[in-house]
Order: structure tokens, then C-alpha cells, then sequence
């Protein structure tokens, strides 16, 4: 089974949490440091020099390094259902951390409201 066995779950995470960032592997690759077809060798276990990259893809995609190698960390990035949740993702990454605060309490009483008039 060897080492690329072992890199396997990483490619897999760093495809889920490029995409769940709304980016591209050529916006990811720029972002690193690297070629497009770099990214793409390591989301296909192609490739040795992930973990050589990983401290700088873990930082451009917002994730720890634990959560790239680590399959049992149990937590993959959600994937955005549509355009419109993808938009609320990316505005929400953009604001600061008390705006975020506001939004996610805004965001719960909105919720709230909904589940009870659903009942």
C-alpha cells in the first residue's frame, strides 16, 4: 500500500476544500505557488510534493494541516447546495469577525422563524 495509499485521503481533502472555497485548481495553484496541473496531481494522488505544500495550501484554503492529513478528523467541508448559498459563503468570508457574529445570530432567528411556521 505504500505512500501513496497514505496520500490519498489528502487529495481528497484538498479537492473538498478548494471547491467548498468556491476556487479553482488554477486559483489554487497561483495561490501556492504552483501549477494548475500540480494541484490536479495531488487531488489525484499523482503527485509527491503535496506534503512539502501543505502548511501553504492549508493556509490558502482556510483548513489546518491537521484536517488535510488527518482522515479521521471526521469534518469535510460542505459543498455549497447552489449559486446563491455560494454567494452568502463567499460575503460571509468577506466580512469581519463581528459581522460574522451579527449574520449567524440574524441567520438563527431567521431559521427559528421558518421552523415554526413550518410546524
Amino acid at each position: 500500500m505504500g505512500a501513496e495509499s497514505a496520500e490519498a485521503p489528502v487529495g481528497a481533502r484538498i479537492r473538498a476544500a478548494r471547491q467548498a472555497r468556491g476556487m479553482t485548481q488554477a486559483e489554487l495553484a497561483a495561490a501556492v505557488g504552483v501549477t494548475r496541473s500540480a494541484v490536479a496531481q495531488w487531488e489525484t494522488e499523482r503527485a509527491g510534493q503535496v506534503r512539502a505544500n501543505l502548511t501553504r495550501i492549508a493556509s490558502v484554503l482556510g483548513v489546518s494541516v491537521q484536517f488535510l492529513l488527518e482522515a479521521e478528523h471526521g469534518h469535510t467541508p460542505e459543498q455549497p447546495e447552489n449559486a446563491t448559498e455560494l454567494a452568502l459563503l463567499r460575503l460571509y468570508r468577506a466580512c469581519t469577525e463581528d459581522d460574522r457574529a451579527f449574520l449567524l445570530r440574524t441567520a438563527t432567528r431567521l431559521a427559528r422563524t421558518a421552523e415554526r411556521e413550518r410546524q
